[in-house]
């Protein structure tokens, strides 16, 4: 990253004050470094031309070489216009502009051939292009490039275009940028690098991205400034990693004692699926390295995974240390905290929840039991970051569902002990690998990819709105065996803008067509306070109620195993991971569950796709894949908060291959040179340098 990318925009000609805040605010473009990576959208085929009678209404554009055969100005101030017409040997095209018309009726000459390029439509039953953009024609390619080449299509907005800032005028700009100081471009990546994966120079990749030769010359250049994107942030993934492990000595859990060992043996109420097992192994195995553990646990709803990560935090305290589990909402901290209760039973091991709503009291008590080591395990929201909150010997944490801290957030519990404590990430949205190598690449990996043995397969129906009666039946016949209910609704009051179904219209249905006494209802929302949502949940879970009417807040954090229904209202409007995750509120219990996806008629391609998905397979690793295809990486949750998904150009979806080889460069460099000393990867030492000065929380996190 050389000084040259960092320059403001301002300095560029043409650009100014104004026009750099405009910049800056519309697009993020600060620096010629921005401009430069402000990549074009779309490309438009300037080397095809079309014969007036082959020009429709429907293309978007089109490209015409006619002879100018009349121009004239007609009309009085507001309706003043410029109509010309032009000719090819298959037939006529008028031409008109309604801006600009004294220029250009003095550049136009009649009788001279031009080319004519913009959006063809029909005017009065005639051939129509407005405001095209016209090139005096020549043989000569260089004095008609424009013609003669794909031509780069930007994004833009309003208001920059009040700036003459539209795809043409950034397109300027770019190559003003290019001819002045396309010189200054210098190379990160060595030259053994580019050659091994075939990989042309880096001035000349920004050259042909934005103004390409041809077809074949915009592949080169995008397939060498996605690699160099993938390649950097895997670089500095696994130097983070690297770094780690090297800075951040670990605790030695040398011993598998009475805990572990009682707990396996008399306490497990079922067998370890063999998934569970390797995963136990592999957990085992880092925290005997003495070097702090960082690995990710990915499981599906249901896999097991609470009870690996108890089994992990009772060899931290075989070993004489304390552990803390973290969840990001009160919810799913109170729901971990009951599955540790009834896992462990009273008397075993000291444990106790630390959220928002635990009293000035028991703060006090759970403070002092902390410090003198009497508590073992300390489960909680972020509350477990207060300073106040200090461990005796803290050595393993668990982090639920880490997308929802921020980076800085975690790194407060890291301090919490003078060696850090090992870490196990956990979550329960599967993770596509692409994105994984990405999102947690400085991690190491481990999947529970099978569920425990008895639990039955949950069936998915898809049902219309006029089938709401049957859904009804259905419904009151699962709840005369016992059994309970989940209805699932996207907004809590009406909007305006979406024919939604909301949650007051839906209680007030529920509660005609389910009345009490026979019925009882629970109602939960995102508005509700957390000792009323709490209320509510327990009426659910000791099964006071036989419905729970909810938004998504019961997304996560709720485990009743005799709730064998889910419905969920709308289900077009919810994304996939999302669908997935509501779902896997039922099926915990042993009987046979069931979610109920309603719709409207009327579904968007990708609304009847997601359904269409949900309905055939149970496989959270499938459905992630095809999220990732519908949605794009930037739309996955967890992205803001990383910050690593900041791609230019590349795509997780579309460039999984040279995703794949530029993991693989790095992790032969760091294999041989993981330093970056040698004399062939300065280059890179340089640039990592330059764009990494001074690792801050990302070593960590």
């Amino acid at each position: 990253m050389n000084k040259f990318f960092e320059t403001p925009v301002e300095y560029l000609k043409g650009v100014g004050a104004a026009r750099a805040t405009a910049l800056k605010k519309e697009l993020g473009i600060a620096a010629y470094g921005d401009l430069l990576q402000y990549f074009p959208f779309k490309y438009i085929d300037r080397t095809r031309f079309y014969k007036v009678k082959e020009a429709s209404a429907e293309m978007p554009y089109v490209q015409i070489l006619a002879r100018l055969t009349h121009k004239e100005i007609i009309g009085e101030k507001a309706a003043r216009r410029l109509v010309a017409a032009a000719q090819d040997d298959t037939g006529p095209i008028e031409l008109v502009w309604f801006q600009g018309i004294a220029r250009v009726f003095e550049n136009l000459v009649v009788g001279k051939v031009y080319v004519f390029f913009g959006k063809p439509g029909f005017f009065n039953n005639k051939l129509q292009i407005a405001h095209p953009e016209t090139e005096l024609y020549s043989a000569n390619p260089t004095k008609s490039s424009g013609s003669q080449a794909l031509q780069p299509a930007y994004n833009s907005t309003e208001k920059l275009k009040k700036f003459l800032l539209d795809s043409k005028g950034i397109q300027k700009l770019v190559a003003a940028l290019l001819e002045q100081y396309g010189r200054n471009i210098t190379e990160n990546l060595p030259e053994y690098l580019r050659q091994t994966n075939h990989l042309i120079d880096r001035a000349k990749a920004f050259q042909q991205i934005h103004f390409p030769a041809d077809f074949m010359q915009l592949k080169e250049a995008s397939k060498r400034l996605k690699f160099e994107e993938l390649f950097f942030l895997q670089l500095k993934l696994l130097k983070n990693k690297i770094f780690r492990t090297q800075q951040f000595k670990g605790n030695v859990f040398g011993n598998v004692g009475y805990f572990f060992n009682e707990f396996y043996k008399h306490k497990l109420p079922f067998a370890l699926t063999s998934a569970q097992k390797r995963t136990l192994k592999e957990i085992r195995f880092d925290t005997q390295k003495g070097i702090q553990m960082n690995r990710l646990l990915q499981g599906d709803v249901g896999s097991g995974k609470t009870v690996v990560a108890l089994m992990s935090i009772l060899l931290a305290i075989d070993n004489g240390f304390q552990a803390c589990m973290m969840a990001p909402t009160e919810i799913l901290a109170n729901q971990h905290y009951q599955s540790l209760k009834q896992l462990l039973g009273e008397g075993f091991v000291e444990f106790a929840l630390l959220t928002g709503s635990t009293s000035k009291k028991e703060r006090r008590v759970i403070h002092e039991n902390l410090e003198s080591g009497k508590l073992h395990i300390l489960i909680g929201t972020h509350a477990l970051i207060e300073d106040k909150v200090q461990f005796k010997n803290l050595g393993f944490v668990v982090i639920d569902e880490q997308h929802r801290f921020g980076v800085e957030q975690r790194a407060k519990l890291w301090r919490k002990n003078s060696i850090p404590p090992h870490i196990l990430v956990m979550t329960a949205t599967p993770i596509p690998r692409t994105l994984a190598m990405t999102l947690y690449g400085d991690l190491d990996i481990s999947i529970i990819d099978e569920l425990p043995a008895g639990r039955k397969p949950i069936e998915t129906k898809h049902f219309y709105e006029n089938s709401r009666l049957r859904v009804f039946g259905f419904m009151k016949q699962e709840i005369a065996k016992g059994r309970q209910v989940y209805v699932v609704y996207p907004l809590i009051k009406e909007s305006e803008k979406l024919d939604l179904k909301n949650l007051m219209d839906g209680i007030e249905v529920m509660s005609r067509e389910f009345p009490l006494p026979e019925y009882r209802i629970s109602i939960v929302h995102g508005q509700l306070s957390a000792a009323d949502k709490a209320f509510e949940m327990q009426r659910f879970v000791k099964g006071e109620t036989q419905i729970m009417v909810a938004t998504t807040v019961i997304e996560v954090g709720v485990n009743v195993p005799n709730a064998s229904v889910m419905i969920i209202e709308n289900a077009e409007r919810f994304g996939l991971s999302q669908l997935h995750q509501l779902r896997g509120r039922v099926g915990r219990g042993a009987e046979q569950s069931y979610c109920i996806l309603m719709s409207s008629e009327k579904l968007s391609k990708d609304g009847r796709t997601r359904l269409e998905t949900m309905v055939r397979t149970n496989d959270g690793f499938e459905i992630a894949e095809i999220d990732l295809q519908l949605r794009g990486p930037g739309n996955i949750e967890g992205k803001q908060q990383s910050g690593v998904l900041d791609l230019k150009i590349a795509n997780l979806v579309e460039d999984q291959p040279i995703l794949l080889k530029a993991r693989q460069a790095v992790e032969a460099i760091f294999e041989e040179d993981p330093q970056l000393l040698l004399p062939k990867n300065q280059l890179l030492q340089q640039h990592f340098a330059q764009k990494n000065e001074g690792l801050s929380w990302n070593k960590i996190s």
